[in-house]
């Protein structure tokens, strides 16, 4: 992952309930639910995968420039599937720069690839996105990342639970037992950096990033009734609440703590401002992150973080809803923006939306995020531009001088979250 401290080789507030918490379970809602339907799958292997036709789709996500978007992003993955011989990061002009291996992103590519199948039932779309899955499946025991979850849930769960393929889910069983070593029992919490023998300073980081990498651990405790997927997952997401989510729900980057003892030492950055600031895109993984670990345990603590976290990006954001790459950054607003941060955040507020009881609250965060994917169509995708990825200007690091570009990660949210406003359902069954 961009923004790695020194020597690591791969990619402070006391406000949440420490005492007194509800045992772990993962919450059954039905069949039915959105909350269940990734558990139950929405197609069989037998099934042509097609758009949901009958479905009561929200007359907010009708609007012609959602279908107008759609059709851009598929006909530009399609183009991509043509000319990539490795796995995309960001742009530079008019070019792809690749990612070793798949580095912490390759699961973003295949996840469009995917999404692109699920939505049109095209074939190609399946045959590349289990092409580029097999080419990720020897990572199903790299210990020297905490991203197993961004790289095997979008490549292998995804697919399994579109195709119904039982194959692909053993690769990603894996990578969830494999990514159990990195967490740090005394202080709960798993390691962002480096190798498990890695220095004390990069066995004792925790980032706010790898809230994203839990659901991959929540849905290993399902398939396999195992409980300490669950445990590990919520205990990192209750540590990260306590340390890294402020009284006013801002977020910080990292925390740094003692590996042997498990105690919070400080908080801490790498691609952010500072350690005091609020990271645009860390913030979304957040909402985002939040928001999984509510539909997995029912836990109203989760769903009252994610509605917090959302409330506060949703109250910084600029006139065109697209942030800027830190929310405190002082060059506001002649500083650059992060539309990564837009998409994964207005994904995220739909995921959020579909599991929202009330109604108001649900179209509240649709509205939200569907202004936001739109104002990303208008104005930062790239029609008329020769760079290759979906959207333009994002910030993969600027502290590394990384900006202004295109990343494989904003495209992936960019098209869930189309498909999360076009139709629902079908979006809820696929993670």
């Amino acid at each position: 992952m961009p923004g790695k401290p020194a020597g690591a080789d791969s990619d402070s507030s006391e406000h949440s309930p420490a005492a007194g918490r509800p045992a772990i379970h993962i919450a059954d809602h039905g069949p039915q639910h959105p909350k269940n339907l990734r558990r139950t799958r929405i197609h069989s292997m037998s099934d042509q995968v097609v758009p949901s036709k009958t479905s009561a789709q929200p007359k907010i996500g009708q609007d012609q420039w959602v279908s107008q978007a759609l059709a851009f992003s598929l006909g530009r993955i399609s183009r991509n599937m043509i000319q990539l011989s490795d796995f995309p990061e960001y742009t530079r002009g008019d070019r792809w720069v690749f990612a070793e291996d798949g580095g912490w992103v390759g699961g973003h590519w295949v996840g469009l690839l995917w999404v692109a199948y699920a939505y049109t039932r095209d074939r190609e779309f399946e045959r590349q996105a289990r092409k580029w899955a097999a080419r990720l499946s020897p990572r199903q025991k790299d210990t020297t990342t905490h991203d197993l979850g961004f790289l095997f849930e979008l490549s292998h769960v995804l697919g399994a639970n579109i195709t119904g393929d039982p194959a692909l889910k053993g690769p990603a069983l894996e990578a969830a037992r494999t990514l159990t070593l990195r967490f740090n029992q005394k202080g709960g919490f798993f390691q962002a950096w480096g190798d498990l023998d890695a220095s004390a300073a990069l066995r004792g980081g925790a980032i706010i990033d790898t809230m994203m990498n839990l659901d991959m651990l929540l849905w290993a405790s399902q398939e396999t009734g195992e409980t300490c997927f669950v445990e590990q997952a919520l205990a990192h997401a209750r540590t990260c609440l306590k340390h890294q989510v402020r009284p006013d729900f801002s977020t910080s980057h990292g925390a740094d703590f003692d590996p042997e003892t498990g105690q919070f030492i400080k908080l801490s950055t790498y691609q952010g401002l500072s350690a005091d600031s609020c990271w645009s895109r860390g913030h979304s993984w957040a909402v985002y992150g939040f928001t999984d670990c509510y539909r997995a345990t029912n836990d109203p603590v989760f769903i009252t973080t994610a509605r917090s976290l959302a409330e506060h990006a949703l109250a910084r954001l600029p006139d065109d809803l697209v942030p800027y790459w830190d929310y405190d950054s002082p060059l506001i607003p002649e500083d650059v923006r992060d539309s990564s941060a837009a998409s994964i955040l207005a994904s995220g507020l739909l995921h959020l939306a579909s599991l929202e009881s009330d109604a108001a609250l649900a179209e509240h965060w649709t509205r939200a995020a569907r202004d936001i994917l739109r104002s990303l169509w208008e104005n930062y995708t790239s029609r008329e531009a020769l760079e290759p990825s979906l959207l333009l200007h994002a910030t993969r690091s600027k502290p590394e001088g990384c900006m202004d570009h295109g990343l494989i990660y904003g495209d992936y949210y960019f098209l869930e979250g189309l498909l999360r406003l076009i139709d629902p359902i079908l979006a809820c069954g696929l993670h």
